[in-house]
């Protein structure tokens, strides 16, 4: 097959998916291998493919093919969270478009578009993930809300229901005014917001006395029940057994005592409004206050306001504040910062709101659900993320688990007109536990008296089960696929929803499977633009994920990103670091053309120069491979790739193939051609979890293959032995012999020595060490060396340098300037006596002597002798040029 000039991603990428695909290579079924599975974190129906999903899914395609190509059977399972309140929103809005309103259609009516809307749109972002090339195990997509992922929802839920952890009642939840739906804690964002702090004075009853509150929600006024001070407030210990007039509309409300005020917040008197603030309503079930509800679900006021009636909240804080100001009772307004809630779906101001929902106990389940991450049985990556689990875990609060919304799995239960209640799957089943309950007598009541409830279950409530349900773990509890892949292995998610899907996932798993869900959690961090601000569509700072594949390729894309994101730490997206992988990409390529051009000849003999740049980078693979087996165990995944990045460029690509590449036009040994190949293979594998495409097309290149065969279910090589024990010595030895060919070509371009014309290099070595000749071919061949020789003296009229404590001499040309010599070695004198100083000063100080580490007191002992055997070789050569 021809190799093209230019490497072309476009032409690659979809070629070999569709390759991949064909030849079934993402799916698994049981057997008798060990299994490896991660479960995508399921993307809304409503999404499309942006910059965080690039970074999770690229993450989790590395850890699903570095486990297949470790002769795992790998399964990734697919799949789409059905989204009750953002597509419900999707839906409604595109009814409004065509004229209709949500409340025009029956249930089933509307419940046709919103499947009608799911099947158009709702696996866009599944095909984008190919794109990426997310081998996924598409035959085994799941939808939260298909035929196994809906019945296995119900059946938890009944099944919580009478163990008696769900239960249904009144209590102060968050309410979304623009969904129309209670939402959990957890789906509450607060944002800091420039704020106003309203002073409102109160006539107190009877007399001719104020007092005076704060607030920044003056619109809750109209259902304030009471006034609250502090029992120790020396300035309001007259209230007692006073009341007080609501300004506006006059209502006569007590003066209650309690230690919950704040006596040094605004002016230690507290408004009291049951309806309206969770605080509030606690203190006034303690109090047993008056609950008047005066905002409608939609956040408009209601008719229990007394005034403002219909109109919106907004508004009418704008108005009772001018009102106020014109009754005399407004008396001052302040600028103040505080913390908003707002719906983490519509990003609607939430309001308090007391209403009947359903919810689910959590002390118990969370219990041992920490005791499995503090026990590292689940394990965090990064570590630091167990603290918020513990402070949540250990604080946790009953889910509040009902929405009122009519895409969703609907809540089973069944209401006869007396608001009896029964939990069942059907009507039928429902009827059957009345007809047998010892408690229903009513003869009245048929089957068709019962009504369903109509709300749904949080969208949560399916994906707390998606570890599970995705094998239908739930309805068949002993199938071969849950007994096979379950417990998972890993988890990448976002921090960001620990409590709302990692913890509830360790609850399902222990409580259904009495098992964890998974072993490890990676978690990602935020991908941010150069100004660390959140990438998001409304401040047009995110660029478009697919335009940035079509124009560098996915290989490239994957590696930017990845190469600057350390797990659980941001992102700072910059598209040069796309730049940088499509460079990485284009390197590879260049190397793969280089090789592939080399002319054989079978009857040459390897080098000793060739044979020994065969031994190091031997041993030098064998060093990596152990580093990067030890990152990718630790999660370090951008380190890992780090470490490949720079054992491809620079230790095989600048150094072992200049070593090894035959002068122009010159064939090569068939040994050496040989040992590159299997380098080349090698490192294909190691980089094919991190860019697929390209390494795929590259290792079908390096060699002849069978039709079938791909880099894919390759065995990886993340562990080489090294041929001997002395690899070590090798390598440090080698070091040595990079700095002496960096100095020589430095000395070269100082001193115009052109790179074409040969030199004659003598060396002297200033210690007793014995002279190590294991790279001086290779020094001789890489620079240009046509004569290598070691001497005892000085040697007069020659371009001179230094290599740790080596004298290095090339005999002067006319084109070498001895005044500029002179200079740089005057230079390099002055730096060395400079450093010698600092070195000497640290040594001399007692404190660090005494408190220091042996190991660093040594190595500053080293720093000053290689110092001072420097200056007097400096010098000894200033004389002899002078």
């Amino acid at each position: 097959m021809e190799i093209t000039s230019r490497y072309n991603p476009s032409l690659v990428e979809s070629k070999w998916y569709e390759y991949w695909m064909k030849q079934g290579y993402f799916h698994s079924e049981p057997d008798n291998r060990e299994s490896y599975c991660i479960v995508i974190p399921p993307p809304n129906v409503t999404g499309v493919l942006h910059m965080g999903h690039m970074l999770n899914n690229t993450i989790q395609d590395i850890l699903i093919r570095k486990a297949r190509m470790e002769g795992k059977n790998a399964c990734w399972v697919p799949g789409t969270d059905h989204a009750s309140i953002a597509t419900e929103a999707k839906v409604v809005s595109k009814l409004k478009e065509e004229g209709i309103e949500k409340l025009d259609l029956s249930r089933k009516e509307f419940l046709d578009h919103a499947w009608d809307w799911t099947e158009k749109h709702g696996g866009i972002i599944l095909e984008q993930l190919k794109k990426l090339g997310a081998s996924c195990d598409w035959e085994r997509t799941c939808f939260t809300m298909d035929e196994a992922r809906y019945e296995s929802v119900i059946d938890v839920f009944i099944d919580l229901y009478n163990k008696g952890l769900i239960y249904r009642g009144a209590r102060m939840i968050n309410w979304d005014p623009k969904a129309l739906t209670a939402l959990s804690d957890e789906e509450v964002i607060y944002k800091e917001v420039r704020s106003k702090l309203y002073h409102v004075r109160y006539k107190v009853e009877g007399s001719d006395k104020w007092i005076t509150i704060v607030t920044t929600r003056p619109e809750t006024i109209l259902g304030d029940t009471a006034i609250c001070v502090h029992p120790d407030d020396e300035r309001y210990t007259h209230l007692k057994g006073k009341r007080i007039q609501i300004p506006l509309i006059n209502r006569s409300v007590p003066v209650i005592f309690d230690t919950y005020v704040d006596r040094e917040f605004g002016t230690g008197a507290l408004k009291v409004t049951p309806a309206h603030d969770v605080n509030d309503y606690i203190l006034g079930l303690k109090h047993k206050l008056e609950v008047i509800d005066t905002i409608n679900p939609d956040g408009t006021l209601s008719a229990a306001a007394q005034r403002y009636i219909d109109q919106d909240r907004f508004v009418v804080r704008k108005k009772i504040v001018q009102d106020l100001k014109e009754a005399g009772q407004l008396v001052k307004i302040e600028d103040y910062e505080n913390k908003v809630g707002y719906s983490e779906r519509t990003d609607e101001v939430i309001e308090p709101r007391i209403s009947v929902q359903w919810f689910l106990k959590m002390k118990e389940l969370a219990k041992s659900a920490l005791d499995v991450v503090e026990s590292d049985t689940v394990s965090f990556h990064p570590v630091k993320y167990k603290n918020m689990y513990r402070h949540w875990m250990e604080n946790v609060q009953d889910w509040c688990i009902s929405r009122q919304l009519w895409w969703g799995h609907r809540i089973p239960a069944w209401y006869l007109p007396d608001g009896t209640v029964v939990v069942a799957k059907t009507r039928e089943e429902a009827f059957e536990k009345l007809q047998s309950s010892v408690t229903i007598h009513d003869s009245r009541f048929t089957i068709h008296d019962l009504t369903q409830d109509e709300d749904v279950l949080d969208t949560w409530f399916s994906s707390w089960l998606w570890p599970i349900s995705v094998f239908d773990g739930i309805r068949k509890p002993d199938n071969e696929d849950i007994n096979y892949y379950y417990p998972t292995n890993d988890l990448v998610t976002a921090p960001e929803i620990i409590f709302f899907w990692v913890a509830r996932m360790i609850m399902a798993g222990l409580e259904y499977r009495q098992d964890i869900p998974y072993h490890n959690v990676y978690f990602t961090g935020i991908v941010r633009d150069k100004m660390g601000r959140k990438m998001s569509k409304s401040l047009g700072n995110s660029p478009e994920p697919l335009y940035l594949i079509d124009q560098y390729g996915a290989d490239a894309v994957r590696m930017g990103m990845l190469l600057c994101s350390p797990a659980g730490n941001d992102l700072l997206f910059d598209e040069g670091l796309i730049e940088q992988g499509r460079n990485f990409c284009n390197k590879m390529w260049n190397a793969l053309r280089l090789v592939k051009n080399w002319q054989v000849d079978d009857h040459l003999r390897q080098s000793e120069s060739n044979q020994v740049s065969v031994i190091w980078f031997e041993s030098v693979l064998a060093e990596s491979l152990k580093e990067i087996k030890e990152l990718f165990a630790s999660y370090k995944l951008s380190e890992a790739l780090m470490a490949i990045y720079k054992l491809f460029w620079d230790d095989f690509c600048s150094w072992y193939l200049e070593m090894v590449k035959p002068a122009y036009q010159k064939p090569i040994d068939r040994q050496t051609l040989a040992s590159t190949i299997n380098f080349f293979e090698e490192l294909v594998l190691i980089i094919h979890p991190f860019l697929p495409f390209i390494t795929e097309e590259i290792w079908q290149l390096l060699r002849e293959r069978k039709e079938g065969e791909s880099i894919m279910v390759c065995r990886l090589p993340l562990l080489r032995f090294a041929r001997n024990d002395n690899d070590a010595g090798l390598l440090k030895s080698f070091e040595f012999a990079k700095e002496v060919v960096t100095a020589i070509r430095t000395a070269r371009k100082k001193n115009n020595l052109p790179l074409k014309e040969t030199i004659r290099l003598m060396i002297r070595k200033n210690n007793d060490e014995p002279v190590d000749h294991t790279f001086d071919d290779l020094v001789a061949k890489l620079c240009g060396i046509d004569n290598l020789s070691y001497v005892n003296e000085k040697q007069p009229g020659t371009v001179s340098f230094i290599v740790r404590t080596t004298e290095f001499y090339i005999p002067l040309t006319s084109q070498v300037n001895l005044e500029e010599e002179i200079q740089k070695l005057q230079d390099e004198l002055k730096y060395t006596r400079g450093f010698l100083a600092s070195v000497a000063k640290k040594l001399k100080n007692e404190k660090f002597i005494k408190n220091a580490p042996e190991k660093v007191v040594a190595s500053e002992r080293k720093k000053q002798s290689d110092a001072e055997a420097r200056i007097r070789v400096l010098e000894k050569k200033l004389r002899e040029l002078t």
